[in-house]
């Protein structure tokens, strides 16, 4: 039988029942909705955890940390001093494979004020020069801390953009201050803003953003933040403050910068030069550390891997969670197929009587109804495509995603695919019974 004919007849079955039909499609189209509407929220998801993995330094990071010796090192604990300039200065010296090195020093939720508006940093953080590529931070007017503002302990700073808003806000409809050369009080002591840090956000805050909407999502950020003192890593590097690491030290931290150079850190990040060659930095490194550490090995390193393995383990388990509740969906509506093909089976016996009496064979019978099983689940899976275009618009708009719903060519393939074996497969056991059918009974069947 030709297969365009058996395509013809399908279609023509379908159309001869429209009301029958589209019950039949219903769960192929909410199943191919589900598959899509799946891999369109973990596309997202996974494009959003990467995304901040890049603002908070990539794969190329590599953050030094306080740990306890191990155990035979217990009694020698006192003889480190932890992380300190030292360790910087011997990293910079002998680690061929580290291209940058950023010694920092924090002070939490400190109080900045401007005249009568006052705010509280999520961080002010003291800083050299290779902050900006160890933390990939862009500034986006004026400069950052350079080396003569270590080497005079310049009392300057530079300010993420919500501690610009709270303490410069802009007049309505205008667009935010620049607010360089102003006077800033940080924990009562008084520094000159030299640079802005660029804007970072989520897609969702971005959305809301163009659409108007910036007041609401400032807001209901705030309230998040003060309800649990959390946050995202874009609201962490637009709540910053960063000054000259020597400052911190002087003014915040030691009395005289003079004894600064062997003060603890409070982090100690780096950026590898060939994230190809991770392992074999961070060996570079240890072996540094266990020099300036007088052999306690007192420390760790935390990678940004680990965090890129969560990341494909959690797109795993979403996909496989909801690719089982989608399939779900679609096997419903294989066995609405299937009850749909039987059902006109029992009506056409006479028919198919008739075409065997005229010589049709077992495997046109069988290809027959496999083929309109098929064409049924296909334009299913059509119309399911375009519904679910619909559908992940409509998340995109109305639900409280930190990301943007992605829909891929691959997931759309995959949907479609499975939905034509899903068809295949429903045909299977009608067009056996059809097939075998009796020509002599079935032409005596009323």
């Amino acid at each position: 039988m030709n297969l365009w004919i058996g395509i013809s007849v399908g279609l023509k079955e379908i159309a001869a029942h429209k009301f029958r039909s589209a019950l039949t499609m219903l769960g192929i189209i909410l199943g191919v909705c589900s598959l899509i509407g799946m891999f369109a929220l973990v596309a997202g998801m996974t494009s959003g955890m990467r995304a901040s993995l890049n603002e908070i330094g990539g794969l190329e990071k590599v953050a030094v940390i306080d740990q306890e010796p191990p155990q035979h090192q217990e009694h020698l604990a006192d003889l480190s001093p932890g992380r300190t300039m030292r360790d910087v200065e011997a990293i910079r010296a002998n680690c061929s494979l580290i291209a940058a090195v950023s010694p920092e020093m924090e002070l939490r939720w400190t109080k900045i004020v401007n005249g009568a508006k006052s705010t509280r940093a999520r961080a002010v953080v003291g800083a050299e020069e290779e902050f900006l590529a160890v933390q990939n931070h862009e500034v986006e007017h004026g400069r950052f801390i350079a080396d003569l503002d270590q080497v005079n302990f310049h009392r300057v700073c530079v300010i993420g953009t919500r501690v610009r808003d709270q303490l410069f806000p802009a007049a309505e409809g205008e667009p935010p201050q620049v607010p360089l050369g102003e006077r800033i009080d940080i924990n009562g002591q008084s520094f000159t803003i030299i640079g802005v840090l660029r804007h970072y956000e989520t897609e969702e805050v971005r959305k809301k953003r163009e659409a108007g909407q910036p007041d609401k999502v400032a807001q209901r950020a705030a309230e998040r933040r003060s309800r649990t003192g959390s946050g995202n890593w874009f609201d962490w590097k637009n709540e910053m403050v960063v000054i000259p690491l020597t400052t911190m030290r002087a003014v915040f931290r030691s009395g005289s910068p003079n004894n600064a150079p062997d003060l603890r850190l409070s982090s100690l990040n780096l950026r590898v030069a060939d994230v190809n060659r991770l392992n074999e930095s961070i060996q570079q490194v240890r072996n540094v550390l266990l020099v300036t550490h007088h052999g306690v090995e007192d420390f760790g390193f935390n990678t940004q891997e680990n965090w890129a393995d969560r990341i494909k383990e959690q797109t795993g388990n979403a996909i496989r969670t909801g690719g089982l509740i989608a399939s779900i969906s679609l096997i419903v509506g294989g066995i609405g197929i299937m009850n749909i093909m039987l059902a006109s089976i029992s009506e056409r016996i006479h028919e198919i009587g008739i075409r065997k009496a005229i010589g049709a064979r077992h495997r046109d019978i069988f290809l027959q109804i496999i083929v309109e099983s098929t064409v049924l689940a296909l334009l299913g899976g059509v119309i399911g495509l375009a519904v679910a275009f619909g559908l992940v618009k409509l998340l995109a708009a109305l639900a409280p995603f930190d990301f943007t719903p992605v829909i891929e060519a691959q997931a759309m393939l995959i949907s479609f695919l499975f939905s034509a074996g899903v068809g295949v497969l429903a045909g299977l056991y009608p067009a056996f019974k059809a097939a075998r059918l009796d020509p002599i009974e079935a032409l005596r069947y009323e």
